[in-house]
């Protein structure tokens, strides 16, 4: 029941968020064309205007598009609330971007099976040898327009139990598939999240212990914002 209860939230926070207005990109200097997408770890925290994607934004003086939607899902089946974000991946929209910053997979395990007998669900999700499945077929599609990938992997909470610690076993197995991806493809970028957290340390959670906090969300920005410019063909700042 528990479960049904967890996915009916999920539904409706993805309804709710998803009336915050995306930010316009920017051509300004040849900036690079950014587009967020993903679920409840980017979209936290943009009411108040200090998410992930604000973060980049910041660190890179440029506008970023953000469609990430809490709440959302790689597989989902329903088409209403699957095209208002539920499914992450119609938040993809086609378009002469440079960087797609990824992630999602949490929801499917945590609330699709529960972090419970998911084999099937995580080979669904990304096969074993990391070249299969709804995320590499994803990454593929935005790869061949183009863009580079980030991926980005979920916080830990060392030390601190949280409603999500029966996951550890199955989202460290996601990374590892999701980080024999990145290694498919120069232009996939997987960003690991783990070390992040200090021992017993709360400041980079909010209060659920499960989303990130604004210390949290700036400090998982300044690594994105660090890749790009890493990773960025051409200097588009003055």
């Amino acid at each position: 029941m528990t479960i049904y209860l967890l996915r009916l939230l999920a539904v409706l926070s993805v309804i709710s968020v998803g009336a915050c207005s995306s930010a316009t990109t920017s051509t300004k200097n040849n900036a690079p064309q950014i587009l967020t997408m993903g679920d409840s770890l980017l979209a936290w925290n943009r009411n108040s205007g200090r998410s992930i994607s604000d973060a980049v934004e910041k660190g890179l003086g440029i506008a970023v598009v953000d469609r990430s939607r809490s709440g959302a899902f790689m597989r989902y089946s329903l088409p209403i609330t699957g095209a208002l974000g539920a499914d992450i991946n119609k938040q993809y929209v086609s378009g002469d971007w440079d960087w797609v910053i990824l992630n999602g997979g949490g929801n499917d395990l945590w609330l699709g099976c529960g972090c419970m007998k998911c084999d099937r669900k995580l080979e669904k999700l990304i096969a074993k040898n990391g070249q299969s499945g709804t995320v590499p077929n994803l990454v593929s599609k935005i790869r061949s327009e183009g863009a580079q990938v980030i991926y980005v992997g979920y916080l830990r909470t060392p030390g601190v139990t949280s409603p999500v610690e029966h996951c550890t076993d199955e989202g460290e197995e996601f990374e590892r598939r999701l980080e024999r991806l990145s290694k498919s493809d120069r232009g996939i970028h997987f960003l690991s999240l783990a070390g992040m957290v200090p021992e017993g340390s709360r400041d980079y959670h909010w209060v659920d212990l499960v989303h990130p906090s604004v210390l949290a969300s700036e400090e998982i920005g300044e690594r994105i914002t660090n890749i790009i410019l890493n990773n960025q063909l051409a200097d588009y700042r003055p």
